[in-house]
């Protein structure tokens, strides 16, 4: 792989640099793309990578793709899309706050899920088992995959050709077998350094938005009750707050309510204690943050713990639902009868995918060509699976 391009940043019309502080990511500075290309006008390098993230259909698709319940069991329910979106406006605000860069911290949140599998971690775990024998599936992996290799717009490259600093925030996770085929950007995982602020903000906004939004859904559900929140001490506090300011409020708004405060607790906490790690470790610049310890983005010793409280609350409470595990029951078989069909038969697959296996024959393409189906299955949306999956198994579905 040819080290990336340097990016060569003209004057700053739109003062994208401007009001950054000294250690946040800047076009200036930026590792660049893989393949060359002449600055953007009238835009900075990671506007760019945010509008073509925008304007890719794995993108589009995430709105079709389960959070925690899947896509047609309800349509206030959140999606992958939805929750891109309130990861983005989460982040940036931080970012906005913290002088980091808002646009990179924008691109990073709303790219963090383009490689996840329909119907959530029920169908990376199964496709994880079905590629054991290949090297595994870990959306994380994925995700960068979708934005280097698998987007096709673009004449002169394959993907997206995003910025360094957009893709290294993409890869949250990567094992260090992994990590020694992905270059520049596996060397953190080797040599256990730290992503940019930027990366580090976009991680803990997930969660934030993760755990918050899927308490409302869990309630909005009736799989979770508010007397079973009541002992979790991050929901609780905020529950009898709002009880006490207003008393006889509706409890559609009460959950509202008690949502957007247990959310901005965490904001405000994650923002105090962020600036006294920044403060402490005194970093001149990204690099100087890429070489700490350890992560200067996080909350206190407290708010971690009561947020801690609360993911385990989630995972026994919501996660484990005898509902939620059926429906998760149904999308392991989907998935894996869809991948041991395609593996068996590759000419079952659609033409592109199908041309793609011919080029891997025998005993040493299997690798790749199971890839090559992890690619079509990690892309599909939730209900496109379950009608791929009918047209192949359903005597009664033609097509």
């Amino acid at each position: 792989m040819s080290p990336p391009s340097t990016i060569q940043v003209p004057e700053d019309p739109l003062g994208a640099g401007a009001g950054l502080a000294p250690y946040a990511a800047s076009d200036r500075e930026s590792r660049g793309r893989r393949h060359p290309e002449p600055p953007p006008t009238y835009r900075s390098e990671f506007q760019r990578d945010r509008d073509r993230i925008i304007h890719c259909a794995a993108f589009r698709r995430l709105e079709y793709k389960t959070q925690v319940f899947v896509n047609h069991e309800g349509d206030l329910f959140r999606t992958r899309l939805t929750h891109s979106l309130e990861v983005a406006q989460i982040a940036r605000s931080i970012a906005r706050v913290m002088g980091l860069n808002e646009d990179l911290t924008e691109a990073i949140a709303l790219a963090h899920d383009l490689g996840h599998t329909p119907f959530g971690y029920a169908g990376q775990d199964a496709l994880n088992r079905c590629m054991a024998p290949y090297g595994g599936f870990e959306h994380n992996l994925q995700s960068l995959r979708v934005v280097d290799v698998l987007e096709r717009k673009y004449a002169e490259f394959p993907g997206l050709n995003l910025t360094f600093e957009t893709r290294e925030g993409i890869l949250k996770h990567c094992s260090r077998r992994d990590a020694r085929e992905l270059g520049e950007l596996g060397e953190r995982f080797l040599g256990r350094t730290q992503p940019g602020l930027e990366a580090q903000l976009t991680d803990v906004a997930d969660e934030i938005a993760y755990n918050n939004h899927d308490v409302d859904d869990g309630l909005r559900a009736e799989m979770i009750s508010i007397d079973q929140l009541r002992e979790i001490q991050l929901f609780n506090l905020q529950y009898e707050e709002v009880l006490s300011r207003y008393p006889g409020l509706d409890q559609r708004r009460v959950i509202h309510e008690v949502v957007r405060r247990m959310i901005n607790r965490l904001v405000v906490d994650l923002i105090d204690s962020s600036r006294a790690r920044i403060a402490a470790a005194a970093p001149r610049n990204i690099a100087d943050v890429r070489g700490a310890s350890t992560r200067l983005m996080g909350f206190s010793d407290e708010l971690r713990e009561q947020n801690r409280a609360l993911k385990g609350f989630l995972r026994e409470t919501l996660y484990r639902h005898y509902r939620v595990r059926r429906m998760s029951s149904k999308a392991a078989r989907v998935v894996t009868e869809l991948f041991e069909a395609f593996m068996g038969d590759p000419s079952l697959l659609p033409t592109e995918y199908r041309d793609e296996t011919r080029s891997h024959r025998g005993s040493s393409g299997d690798r790749a060509r199971a890839r090559i189906v992890a690619d079509y299955i990690a892309g599909m949306t939730d209900r496109y699976a379950i009608r791929e999956y009918d047209r192949l198994f359903d005597p009664q579905c033609v097509g």
